[in-house]
């Protein structure tokens, strides 16, 4: 079965990086005050640094058992962590089409 870790710190390292843009543009625009989109950005990062540690620890690792392990868990974290992206981003298209 081919590594799935590399893919997710990559992955979950760039969105990551998108999830902060989106909570620094909300405070600077002061949107951040009429949406729940903050809360939801801010969940995602923290949910895509963790997935990120646990990626990078499966690769780290030299037991196949944690390997897995920790792979599943970063698997799972970066799974919801696209999924409160993507209410971010359904917000925005509201707020925009209001």
């Amino acid at each position: 079965m081919e590594k799935k870790s590399p893919h997710i710190l990559n992955a979950s390292s760039n969105l990551l990086g998108f999830s902060l843009i989106i909570i620094t543009s909300l405070k600077i625009t002061k949107m951040s005050e009429h949406t729940h989109l903050d809360e939801f950005a801010g969940l995602a990062s923290i949910l895509f640094a963790f997935s990120s540690f646990f990626s990078f620890l499966a690769i780290r690792t030299e037991k196949n058992k944690l390997e897995t392990q920790y792979e599943t868990i970063a698997d799972y974290l970066f799974l919801i962590a696209l999924f409160c992206i993507v209410l971010a981003v359904i917000i925005v298209t509201v707020k925009i089409i209001d």
